[in-house]
């Protein structure tokens, strides 16, 4: 299938992609699948406390069970007593599995997003960044021009190159290439926006 290319002076052309990637079925139930699990391994749970088998100390009882008058108790590690284990505490990021992302789901659930990206009139392909924007001013009028204010770019290496420093003070716009984006990314933004070069580079990994 076809799209439409834009060049920074406005001029409009198209440019030939893959329907498998721009054209495919949106699997909804899929994407919620792979956001969850994006989402899941995100966290960092860092916060450990020590169980009552973990305190170190001697396991004899504190007194004679019986006899005493007194409740009956095991070894100063009980969580009831200062410096006891904690019950039921956190326990740290080793006690969580990570949940496995599959090549196939992740490689579907990126086709998904960008083909909905495309019906919605939400994708932008660009001819490749050829000459270096140094300004923010001059990156920003072109922003406004093509209202992609919000929006994620996904774009080659020399392309990456020539607009970040202009870019990076631009609130709500993310530039990355074609290694460093996951579903969750390409949902966050309102608008998706490619180079010609990222395009063949995309289709290369996720076809």
């Amino acid at each position: 299938m076809k799209i439409e290319k834009l060049n920074l002076d406005g001029k409009k052309s198209s440019i030939e992609v893959l329907d498998k990637i721009f054209s495919a079925k949106i699997n909804n139930r899929l994407v919620s699948n792979v956001l969850y699990k994006t989402n899941a391994n995100y966290k960092g749970r860092h916060a450990k406390t020590k169980q009552q088998n973990e305190v170190s100390g001697p396991t004899s009882k504190i007194y004679a069970q019986k006899g005493t008058g007194n409740a009956r108790h095991a070894s100063r590690k009980a969580p009831i007593f200062v410096g006891g284990g904690i019950a039921h505490g956190p326990k740290g990021q080793l006690a969580y599995k990570t949940r496995k992302l599959n090549k196939s789901e992740k490689k579907s659930s990126i086709a998904s997003l960008i083909s909905e990206k495309n019906i919605n009139k939400s994708l932008l392909i660009f001819s490749d960044f050829n000459s270096e924007i140094k300004k923010t001013k001059e990156m920003n009028a072109i922003v406004k021009k093509f209202e992609f204010k919000n929006s994620l770019m996904i774009l080659d290496k020399l392309s990456k190159e020539n607009i970040e420093k202009s870019i990076r003070n631009i609130p709500n716009i993310k530039v990355t290439d074609i290694n460093h984006f996951s579903a969750f990314d390409i949902v966050k933004f309102e608008k998706l926006v490619f180079t010609e070069s990222s395009i063949k580079e995309l289709e290369k990994r996720y076809a």
